[in-house]
């Protein structure tokens, strides 16, 4: 859904884009009831881990990328929580396990999204907790409608919910779409942390409502739970962590600033995806040249991203980013789609022969996502994630289930993303921001696993190189390769892979079968879910929302 708006008109607030109808009206009555884009980020935010509970929950995490006009500079938030003291190889390989299990408490890092979405709200908000959280509440305490997907994700995992008690309690019988659904035990989690909070500062406030959560009724709850289940995650842990602010990691492709996050996320491997593609006339390339040539590009960087990624201090990124690099590694792209899968440095985690366990893997669509400008030039991206309701037992008491994002380190020692204790994972989130001549053009990015810094990149390379307003780049048909080490257990491998959209044409098809590739067909509008708000020079805004799925909505006024 496509809006344009003038900030400098009268009764002018912003523009709002989010994976669900419901996040992004909520953000847009923040904006016009005078917040700005964080606060009507946090409050979306919020939302979002209530009617997209099998995408995103209170147990997971969110990075941000983000201009603040107070600041005058690209930042990112993460709000990533860290593996457990416990959580060390020796003792998943005493528990039996080859590889992070991707259900269970065992997957289990500290929940980062709570902490993040405050630390948010806290800098660069300007609204009090209680109002942020208001229609959160509102949603869990007196209920929403059940997109079907969400119906779906039940029943598929329905016997497995079952086994969990708080699960079967909160989503079972399966409920039908269109229900009206209550999460009465998250509204009185977070109604409880108000209370807790209530009285001073805003700012006092948010940090009461913090502790209530890292260190008071949430943690020792979690920490009960936990011990439980046999799980590694203690209140020890929560207390530790805190979400932080850290610099944005940048490369400059056709005149514009693209910024992400560093590569405890996934973020870098666009830039260098961007890095390769200079180095071809994007423009000019027919439909088939362009999927070729992407995928192909896709391949060399997700390789570097296997073996260099993650919460170290060394991932080489200036080199990863150079033209020498890169010009070097762009001259391995052929007429045919390649079996390899080779990085440039370092070296690759062993792949395990592994069967998919019932509710591991990537959940359908992946997670969610928000894109927010408002009237006085703040913009943000942000991809909340993780705790789903079919990963992980819902804690009764809570109302939601821990996260199970540890499944993305490795159980072998050298690696980047080797496991150990107070360590980031290495996820897949990468929402991204752009700038044009220094000032914020651009926020954007979807959902998606490994696909996300493939559908997101898509887009911009549309956008910015083929000519696409948002809207037409959103729409046109989406494609993406599964030649790379999945994130997700049981972390597989799809050698010359390449979903398509069944909307490209016959000929294209057949064209991409003689170079190479495994060309499996797509049900139309069924890949991606990419959003974005943009800020052209003379104030006008636009905002682009995928229709895929009937469930992502941009809104403005």
């Amino acid at each position: 859904m496509r809006f344009t708006t003038r900030p400098e008109l009268r009764g002018t607030f912003g523009m709002v884009a989010s994976t669900h109808w419901l996040a992004s009206q909520t953000g847009m009555a923040v904006l016009e009831r005078g917040g700005n884009a964080f606060d009507a980020a946090v409050a979306t935010g919020f939302v979002l881990q209530v009617v997209e509970p099998h995408l995103n929950g209170p147990g997971g995490e969110v990075p941000a990328v983000f201009w603040s006009v107070e600041r005058g500079e690209p930042l990112a938030l993460c709000g990533q929580g860290v593996a457990p003291a416990a959580a060390t190889i020796e003792r998943f390989h005493e528990l039996g396990h080859e590889l992070v299990p991707g259900t269970g408490v065992l997957a289990a890092c500290v929940p980062g999204a709570f902490g993040g979405w405050l630390l948010l709200l806290r800098e660069f908000g300007t609204w009090r907790l209680a109002d942020v959280l208001e229609l959160a509440i509102g949603y869990a305490e007196h209920g929403y409608p059940l997109h079907a997907r969400v119906r779906t994700t039940i029943e598929l995992n329905e016997e497995l919910l079952r086994a969990w008690p708080g699960s079967a309690a909160l989503y079972l019988p399966v409920p039908e779409a269109g229900a009206l659904v209550r999460n009465r035990a998250l509204a009185a989690t977070y109604t409880r942390i108000l209370e807790e909070s209530r009285g001073g500062s805003r700012e006092e406030e948010i940090e009461r409502a913090r502790l209530a959560f890292y260190e008071g009724f949430v943690a020792e709850a979690i920490d009960r739970f936990s011990a439980g289940e046999g799980g590694l995650l203690a209140g020890e842990d929560m207390a530790a962590w805190e979400a932080t602010m850290e610099p944005v990691v940048t490369f400059d492709y056709r005149g514009l600033t693209v910024c992400k996050t560093r590569p405890w996320a996934a973020g870098a491997v666009g830039l260098q995806q961007l890095a390769l593609l200079r180095g071809f006339d994007v423009a000019e390339l027919s439909e088939t040249e362009l999927v070729h040539v992407v995928t192909e590009c896709a391949k060399l960087a997700f390789a570097d991203r296997d073996a260099l990624y993650g919460d170290v201090a060394d991932v080489p990124l200036d080199m990863l980013l150079s033209a020498e690099y890169n010009d070097a590694r762009r001259a391995l792209v052929g007429e045919s789609a390649s079996a390899e899968y080779s990085p440039g440095l370092g070296r690759l985690p062993r792949i395990h022969d592994l069967a998919a366990t019932a509710g591991s893997g990537e959940p359908g669509r992946g997670t969610v996502h928000l894109d927010i400008a408002d009237r006085f030039g703040n913009m943000i991206s942000a991809t909340p994630s993780g705790g789903w309701l079919q990963s992980s037992p819902v804690i009764p008491e809570l109302g939601w289930p821990l996260g199970t994002r540890a499944q993305m380190f490795w159980l072998e020692d050298g690696l980047p993303s080797s496991l150990r204790p107070g360590a980031r994972p290495r996820t897949t989130l990468c929402p991204g921001l752009v700038l044009r001549e220094g000032e914020p053009y651009l926020v954007w990015g979807t959902p998606g696993g490994d696909q996300q810094e493939q559908w997101g990149l898509h887009v911009l390379l549309r956008h910015v190189d083929r000519g696409m307003n948002l809207q037409e780049a959103i729409d046109a048909p989406e494609f993406h390769t599964d030649h790379l080490i999945s994130s997700f257990f049981p972390r597989g491998f799809e050698p010359r892979s390449l979903v398509l959209e069944s909307r490209f044409g016959a000929p294209v098809v057949a064209d991409l079968q003689r170079h190479g590739h495994e060309v499996s067909l797509w049900p139309s509008w069924s890949v991606g879910r990419v959003t974005a708000v943009a800020r052209e020079p003379d104030g006008l805004l636009r905002a682009g929302a995928s229709p895929r799925g009937m469930q992502g909505y941009a809104v403005g006024r």
